[in-house]
């Protein structure tokens, strides 16, 4: 899924026809200048100025997904004009050193992913300190990956997988869309929890990992339960358990992966919203109340599940932040004891 444009504006203005309707353009990446009214608008920030939302990764990804799904909410809520703007690059590097770096008036505001969380391990000198440069406004929401494989695999369980693992070590392989991503990751953590010795295969993305798997040149793949689903309805992929500790809507029948014989398994794709360190506690508190609407809104939720997401559990605004660092350890873990590095 791909968009047209790197930045969207959403301002204050007449009501628009159909809001359902705008909703699911921005959040499918239709490019959309719309007009907005704000009858219940819970305070402007900065003075009523412009809201960015800086995307560490292209149109067309999750995050940016997310950015263009809360922007019109967002913009609701705040009585402001909100923008959706991409700054890809670097492992999502170049969008957090932007924002680390501005002013912290909340007009700048970064709409990351799980990576978030990874970069400090896979990158020693990275140009800012993630636990001091940022103050945490909240996970948007979490996506559970699904491990699959070519239809013709013989291990039709992930316990069968296991077996053939234990007794084939290093000789079954994984792809994933790059050192260091998101499934290469899912799969070091597979490997280090099930005591498997797997082969992980790297591509420059996950559609040509995909497409490999489909094809059977490699047998495994740790898939974004959303962009395979059609693949797995087709039965182009074969799917084996979801990432995440509950099973997921659009594959009721799919175990968990804890359920399918690996305990303590549990593999999320997620993005956060964070602004700059040093903004005033009124200004952030603000910021979090229309966020925390704007993923409340059934229209929003409506449009995560659809693509298998579940929204952050609310909470106390401590959570955000233990969240965020229980990730930075977990994955730090692996990327130490595995010795992955970027590329």
């Amino acid at each position: 899924m791909k968009l047209n444009h790197n930045k969207n504006t959403l301002s204050a203005g007449n009501a628009p026809a159909s809001r359902s309707r705008r909703l699911m353009l921005q959040a499918t990446g239709a490019a959309v200048a719309a007009p907005w009214t704000f009858a219940h608008a819970a305070g402007q920030v900065a003075g009523g100025k412009t809201i960015t939302l800086v995307v560490s990764y292209a149109a067309g990804g999750g995050a940016d997904l997310m950015a263009r799904l809360i922007a019109p909410r967002m913009a609701e809520f705040l009585g402001q004009s909100v923008v959706v703007d991409n700054k890809p690059g670097a492992g999502g590097q170049i969008a957090a050193q932007l924002v680390a770096r501005a002013v912290p008036d909340g007009t700048q505001l970064l709409v990351d992913a799980s990576s978030f969380a990874v970069n400090p391990s896979l990158y020693p000198k990275l140009p800012y300190d993630t636990d001091t440069a940022f103050a945490p406004l909240g996970v948007l929401a979490q996506f559970p990956n699904v491990l699959v494989c070519t239809p013709g695999f013989e291990a039709k369980s992930v316990k069968d997988l296991i077996r053939m693992a234990k007794a084939k070590p290093g000789q079954i392989a994984y792809a994933s869309s790059g050192n260091g991503s998101a499934q290469h990751l899912a799969g070091a953590l597979f490997e280090d929890l099930a005591g498997v010795k797997l082969v992980h295969v790297p591509y420059r993305g996950g559609g040509p990992a995909m497409n490999d798997v489909m094809a059977g040149q490699v047998p495994l793949f740790f898939a974004n339960v959303a962009s395979s689903l059609g693949q797995i309805q087709s039965g182009r992929l074969r799917p084996l358990a979801v990432t995440s500790r509950r099973r997921t809507r659009s594959l009721p029948d799919m175990p968990t992966m804890e359920e399918a014989g690996v305990p303590a398994y549990e593999v999320l794709e997620w993005n956060p919203v964070l602004a700059p360190a040093g903004i005033d506690p009124k200004t952030k508190a603000a910021l979090i109340a229309a966020i925390r609407k704007t993923m409340a809104d059934p229209e929003v939720l409506g449009r995560i599940r659809s693509l298998s997401g579940e929204v952050f559990p609310d909470g106390p605004e401590g959570l955000t932040q233990a969240f965020l660092k229980a990730q930075q350890l977990k994955w730090g873990r692996i990327v130490k004891d595995r010795k992955i590095t970027a590329g």
